[in-house]
């Protein structure tokens, strides 16, 4: 039992392979519908969200703070689905997403341009440099957003457990290849890393419910989790707002203490 995802290009072949997974696997299929989830839950539209996660940021970005909010809607979104296991998922940045878990298999797709630009050319119905300028565009975005929100170059293959290239291997050929490197004994979900996406459930949990109320919306902080136990951090000058926070994680389920910097602010 683990969770795959696959990070690539656009029009690299993701869903091709994610489908083909499914088929030798059984593992359920998980992309778009995660941005579905989160805008249900939250009350966002599906565009709305889409264009946040999808857009270039800017140095001057008057939405950066309801991108922030939007993310961690769609985190929670993701990481409820994969706290199931045996998914695959091609998305928004999924090995980013569940960090830390040690059962997620992360894999890397690469695809020559030619191949990409004959999928552009079909199903946008574009000439091969209009094909060729969409895709330059959309992985420029998308290597912005990774690094603005990561600090990480989405190419480097350190982030990643697997890397195909389809240039000389087909899809069935990278399908093979990842269910190999998944039926390791190191990817198997054992209590240490159930334990893990435990954490990071209620951590994700807890920052979209701080994310999605009006009151403790602008707090910048970040959340761990450990066996019910929360950390936040953030540098917040105002203490109504400290207060709200704690307030707000108090009536997450599964938080039983939290820490706010060096302070226990509440131990049950």
């Amino acid at each position: 039992m683990s969770i795959i995802t696959i990070s690539r290009g656009t029009f690299s072949g993701g869903a091709d392979l994610a489908e083909c997974l499914h088929r030798h696997l059984g593992y359920d299929v998980v992309s778009r519908e995660i941005v579905a989830d989160a805008a249900k839950t939250y009350g966002v539209s599906e565009s709305t969200l889409s264009r946040a996660l999808e857009s270039s940021p800017r140095l001057v970005d008057r939405f950066l703070h309801d991108r922030r909010l939007y993310l961690a809607f769609v985190r929670v979104a993701l990481v409820e689905r994969a706290a199931h296991d045996n998914i695959v998922y091609h998305g928004h940045a999924g090995h980013f997403l569940l960090k830390g878990v040690r059962h997620v298999v992360r894999v890397r797709l690469i695809a020559p341009l030619d191949f990409r630009i004959d999928r552009v050319r079909k199903r946008m119905e574009l000439d091969d440099r209009e094909a060729a300028a969409y895709i330059e565009r959309v992985d420029k975005d998308r290597a912005r957003w990774t690094e603005f929100l990561y600090g990480a170059d989405w190419k480097d293959p350190s982030l990643y457990d697997l890397v195909v290239n389809l240039e000389q291997v087909d899809v069935e050929g990278a399908c093979q290849a990842v269910i190999a490197v998944a039926s390791r004994p190191h990817f198997q979900a054992d209590d240490v890393s159930r334990q893990a996406m435990a954490d990071l459930l209620l951590a994700s949990r807890l920052a979209a419910a701080l994310a999605a109320d009006p009151v403790t919306s602008c707090a910048e902080v970040d959340v761990r989790a450990r066996a019910g136990q929360v950390e936040i951090e953030g540098k917040l000058a105002d203490p109504m707002l400290v207060n709200a926070v704690i307030d707000r994680a108090r009536r997450v389920a599964g938080v039983r203490g939290i820490r706010y910097g060096t302070r226990v602010m509440f131990e049950n």
